[in-house]
């Protein structure tokens, strides 16, 4: 038992999902850098068939998610994931115009 939940504690940890989030966004939302949209939508999945099975796992999984230190390290990951984004963004534009003037010649 101990060792399922700690599974199930570390598989919440690395999804870093929060359920009223999953259902409020769309995953293929075009101006959207979350990236954690996809691992959201798969941690409602898991949750939903948990919830239909075992509902008391599924209240456990409800009260781990909602606990503030995971909490606390999913804004955290958000917010670096944000900047990531960002940065990512910046590189394919900087690919573009190089691809742009140096080989196409414009």
């Amino acid at each position: 038992m101990l060792q399922s939940r700690a599974l199930v504690i570390a598989l919440i940890l690395l999804l870093s999902t929060t359920f009223p989030e999953v259902q409020s966004k769309s995953i293929f939302e075009k101006d959207r850098r979350d990236l954690l949209a996809i691992p959201e939508a798969i941690a409602s999945y898991f949750y939903e068939a948990v919830n239909k099975v075992y509902p008391k796992v599924s209240q456990f999984l409800l009260d781990t998610v909602q606990s503030p230190s995971v909490v606390a390290a999913r804004q955290r990951f958000a917010k670096e994931a944000a900047k990531v984004s960002v940065m990512f963004e910046q590189l394919i534009e900087k690919i573009k115009n190089l691809w742009y003037t140096r080989v196409l010649g414009y």
